[in-house]
């Protein structure tokens, strides 16, 4: 069932990259790709979580999750500053 669980993590992993791409190339935006890329790898971290619970995986997944929320905030900032100028 490991195994499984991590094909799929590795999966939705390329799957995210190639989306976050698709994104990217269309809307020239980073603020666009980079939630989208990060949602793919929250979801690839918890399904890594559901097949190892460890330490070191709850660590990744919230390390995923944190990263996600300050670069949205991030981008969001420079969105607004953008927007302004």
């Amino acid at each position: 069932m490991t195994g499984l669980l991590t094909a799929a993590a590795l999966l939705v992993t390329g799957a995210g990259l190639a989306v976050a791409v698709a994104v990217y190339a269309t809307t020239r935006r980073i603020g666009h790709a980079l939630p989208v890329l990060l949602d793919f790898l929250t979801a690839a971290g918890l399904i890594r979580l559901a097949g190892d619970v460890s330490w070191d995986s709850i660590l990744a997944a919230a390390a995923v999750i944190a990263v996600r929320k300050v670069a949205t905030f991030g981008s969001r900032t420079s969105e607004d500053i953008a927007g302004r100028g």
